[in-house]
């Protein structure tokens, strides 16, 4: 595959992360995944929206903001057990995957371009 043939894919899969890239630049979502990762509830279901809140010290409109914007963007899961939101991280059904495979072709390029013409990454000699 040539190059400029490349970089129109990676354009492509750019557009097909827009939404995740846009959710993860929220510092308050992040916070939200980082709690999800590290928060192994009592309930393997996942985590409820009030234990996210003590864990992010955010109000629970707040929470459940973050979580619908989470959801959209296709980065987390959330099973409903009656009136109950269990909420939880599936890296291979969310679009955390294909986030790590989008950066894996920038990494891919770069080193490919790095090998074919040094000049072309910057560097720390500039």
């Amino acid at each position: 595959m040539d190059r400029q043939e490349r970089l129109k894919n990676l354009a492509e899969e750019f557009g097909e992360c827009s939404k995740a890239l846009a959710a993860i630049g929220d510092e308050t979502r992040q916070s939200i995944i980082i709690a999800l990762i590290e928060g192994e509830s009592d309930c393997e279901k996942g985590i409820r929206v009030g234990e996210l809140t003590q864990r992010t010290n955010l109000s629970r409109p707040a929470v459940s903001h973050h979580l619908k914007v989470l959801k959209e963007a296709n980065l987390i899961g959330f099973d409903q057990e009656g009136t109950k939101n269990y909420y939880y991280l599936d890296v291979l059904k969310s679009d955390i995957f294909r986030l790590k495979r989008l950066f894996d072709h920038i990494d891919e390029y770069i080193k490919d371009s790095a090998e074919s013409d040094p000049k072309t990454i910057n560097d720390d000699e500039g």
